[in-house]
């Protein structure tokens, strides 16, 4: 299939094929779902942890006599329901990685691309370069362009200039195209790809 490559103007400067096997695909969303899954349990860092009785430090000895104090019986004073005690079934550290298979994983993505395809919501450009760190000049150029909520993906690197441009507006992030990932695709509206980007996309995924 082709779509159109248009510039920051938003005027087309050109077309560019997208393999079918990469961005023509059905999305099912089991799929989504276990890669967005899998994605977001690597991220955590399972460091939670808290003291059991056995990790509280203090003495064996008795809180306080057992009878002829107006009391309950007590007996260490690190027991779970004494102030300053363990805790019982808390969380300790752990790893929260699932295995998912490769194929998954890379069909995941293919079908996060060809959703954007599908809906409409994928925007090529010919390049992200600008001359100068300009925010405002930025932001009023995908607003024309009705980037509000947008991915950038470049090739290797992006732009300096734009990178630094685009970090202060809301809901735009990009990524160099070793980083795309099914999470952040589906976290925006929408997904704009430098004509390099498309290249190495499907070099990525072939």
């Amino acid at each position: 299939m082709q779509i159109d490559v248009i510039n920051f103007d938003g005027k087309s400067v050109g077309k560019v094929e997208l393999a079918d096997q990469i961005f023509g695909l059905d999305a099912r969303a089991d799929i989504l779902h276990r890669v967005v899954t899998w994605q977001r349990a690597k991220s955590r860092a399972g460091t939670h942890a808290v003291k059991s009785v056995s990790d509280v430090a203090g003495s064996g000895k008795k809180a306080f006599k057992q009878k002829k104090t107006g009391n309950a019986r007590q007996g260490e004073r690190y027991n779970v329901h004494m102030r300053g005690g363990g805790v019982v079934h808390g969380p300790v550290v752990r790893d929260h990685a699932i295995d998912l298979p490769k194929k998954i994983r890379s069909l995941g993505l293919k079908m996060a691309l060809s959703s954007k395809v599908k809906d409409g919501n994928l925007v090529v450009i010919d390049s992200e370069k600008v001359a100068a760190v300009k925010t405002g000049a930025i932001a009023k150029q995908l607003k024309k362009l009705d980037l509000t909520s947008a991915l950038f993906v470049g090739a290797d690197v992006l732009d300096a200039n734009f990178k630094k441009s685009v970090a202060n507006i809301p809901n735009i992030d990009v990524l160099p195209t070793i980083g795309l990932n099914v999470l952040d695709i589906l976290k925006h509206d929408k997904l704009v790809l430098t004509a390099d980007a498309v290249k190495a996309v499907e070099a990525r995924l072939a």
